[in-house]
């Protein structure tokens, strides 16, 4: 049955335990310590897999292209290729000594997982079971962690995805707003049976992301708490360790680069893995998660113990499978670990396992129908294949639609006679919405994330604030060196999600000056901006919440949001014009210059 917090509390006030604990009752220390002279140690290999950002990714398809997925690396992706690396490895160590985990970003990503929780939501009264929960149980997963994205639509959709899955779902930093305790288990435990020997007691630490509280606000605002990592791992290690825990994993929806794309918006470490194996004694390894990184094995030093921690990341998608393998010894009437060593197993190396393929095959099938939907005709093909460094038509299409639905929004209010600038990113570098029919899939394809809209009020003197960092997503490139577009962009790690165009003003982006002092000829209207004007910003509801660290925006008034996606908003926008015609929205607003001429 499915674990929820309810049932978590209730256990936890009789056992003092996380979660049921599975396997029987242990033997007595001393029993097993009653050995001949001589007799070697009992020693236990006990193998931890995991999975992290699935993203809603079941299958080894590409909803936006209609086709199997395939990147320039040759990879390939899906529980359904999970659950045979799952399985060749049970069968190898025995399933009995195996324990399968998750560290989060599960049921946001792909129009399957939108379809499930918007178009035939889970929620609804006797409403479908998730496309997740469903491959998950049907895989084996013990425990998994809360990612962020877990937060997109909200808490309801959260707790009923819970109610669907047979393991828990943990966030030791996840906490009820008003009691400050655990709103979800914040552990699990398993005990593993040894012929001889008591049992060895592996203990699950979930750990979730501080950034929750910027990125969904809207939902978790007065609900939920987020402190950070170290923090909270600090509390509960020694806990579980006290309860008699042999073995303590954490599975962090975490990066390990200590970086936080927030800036100083929180007090928390956003990619804080590395620095709770760092600073928190008594944890042997760490399942990361959230930075979308390969890591076969990091392995970091305990500041207080000396002791190592295997960190491992197995990229995203279910692309890889991180594997950890454990030796223990039972020495001096206890378990303890005796090495640790952490690898990857590659999807594309297997093929699906034909009973997730027969499981979800239905589910699978609605989405492709839903998402190959004709709601209008291109006049031209839209690509964003330039869209990092020429003002590309098909970004300029998100700011268009997002323009007219805050202006329609504002309608009748005292924010009616303001101007309406918006902004948008280049989410991806291979969309495109091909000439002739254009269905709702080349338009998922444009906007892949579930934003929503909001309406911010900044001066002009903000508009060019924001603008200015903006701009150092650009490397600092020379009036007489060669231009690379490969590596013009992206400058100090910035990925090209936090790159955004602002509508409605002219400038140009001097790459040849330093960060800070590349906004060039900016105006608006035709004339100088003026730094005391009021706009009306149509941002999404990340950049709002301060996700990038933008200056000003998160700080703004907010004069309307929503929560309908803007990926929604552009279908309807295309749907009733019919007609995608560039002339309709298309403007070159902006260019790159070094020292005042054009770069192309």
């Amino acid at each position: 049955m499915p674990l929820n917090r309810r049932k978590f509390l209730k256990k936890s006030a009789v056992t003092g335990a996380g979660v049921a604990l599975a396997g029987a009752a242990a033997a007595p220390a001393q029993a097993a310590e009653k050995k001949r002279p001589g007799r070697p140690a009992k020693r236990y290999a006990l193998t931890v897999m995991g999975t992290t950002d699935l993203h809603g990714h079941v299958f080894n398809w590409d909803y936006f292209k209609d086709a199997e997925y395939a990147d320039a690396a040759g990879n390939a992706m899906g529980l359904a290729r999970v659950s045979t690396l799952v399985n060749k490895i049970r069968q190898e160590k025995g399933r009995r000594n195996t324990l399968l985990l998750d560290a989060g970003d599960t049921i946001q990503g792909t129009p399957l997982t939108y379809y499930f929780a918007k178009v035939d939501p889970i929620t609804a009264k006797h409403g479908p079971v998730h496309p997740m929960a469903q491959a998950m149980n049907a895989i084996g997963y013990d425990a998994a962690a809360l990612g962020n994205h877990e937060f997109n639509y909200g808490v309801e959709t959260l707790r009923k995805f819970e109610d669907q899955c047979h393991f828990p779902l943990l966030g030791a930093n996840a906490l009820d707003a008003k009691t400050q305790k655990p709103a979800f288990p914040p552990y699990f435990i398993k005990k593993f049976q040894v012929p001889g020997a008591p049992p060895v007691k592996v203990a699950v630490l979930g750990l979730t992301n501080p950034g929750i509280a910027i990125w969904d606000k809207a939902y978790v605002q007065g609900k939920l708490t987020f402190p950070g990592l170290e923090e909270q791992a600090a509390k509960w290690v020694p806990k579980l360790r006290s309860m008699g825990a042999d073995v303590v994993i954490v599975s962090a929806h975490s990066g390990s680069s200590g970086t936080s794309s927030y800036g100083d918006q929180l007090p928390y470490v956003e990619n804080s893995a590395a620095l709770v194996a760092q600073q928190v004694p008594g944890i042997d390894a760490i399942l990361v998660g959230h930075a979308h990184v390969e890591i076969p094995e990091l392995k970091v030093t305990n500041k207080a113990t000396g002791k190592t921690v295997v960190l491992s990341e197995p990229l995203c998608y279910a692309e890889r499978l991180s594997v950890f393998d454990f030796n223990l010894v039972f020495e001096k009437g206890r378990w303890t670990v005796e090495s640790v060593a952490a690898s990857l197993r590659d999807a594309r190396t297997v093929a699906d396992d034909p009973k997730i393929t027969r499981l979800l095959k239905d589910e699978h099938a609605l989405v492709v129908e839903y998402v190959n939907q004709v709601v209008g005709t291109a006049k031209a093909t839209l690509t964003t294949v330039d869209a990092r460094y020429k003002d590309a038509p098909i970004i300029d299409l998100i700011t268009k639609v997002q323009e007219d639905v805050v202006k329609a929004a504002l309608a009748g209010t005292a924010y009616a006679s303001l101007p309406v600038i918006a902004q948008a990113s280049p989410f991806s570098r291979t969309s495109e919405i091909p000439a002739g029919e254009v269905t709702i899939r080349d338009l998922s394809g444009l906007y892949v994330y579930d934003n929503t809209l909001v309406a911010k009020l900044l001066t002009g003197a903000q508009v060019r604030a924001y603008l200015e960092y903006s701009a150092e997503y650009f490397v600092q490139t020379a009036a007489d060196a060669a231009v690379d577009t490969e590596k013009l962009t992206n400058a100090n790690g910035r990925p090209d999600y936090n790159y955004d165009y602002v509508s409605g003003f002219s400038h140009d982006i001097d790459i040849a000056q330093a960060a800070g002092s590349r906004i060039k000829n900016l105006t608006y209207g035709g004339a100088p901006l003026d730094d005391a004007q009021q706009f009306v910003l149509a941002v999404n509801n990340y950049r709002a919440n301060g996700g990038g660290a933008f200056p000003h925006v998160a700080a703004a008034t907010e004069v309307w949001s929503e929560s309908t996606e803007i990926r929604t908003r552009i279908a309807e926008w295309v749907t009733a014009k019919g007609v995608l015609d560039p002339a309709d929205f298309a403007s070159v607003d902006w260019k790159l210059t070094r020292n005042g001429t054009p770069v192309f």
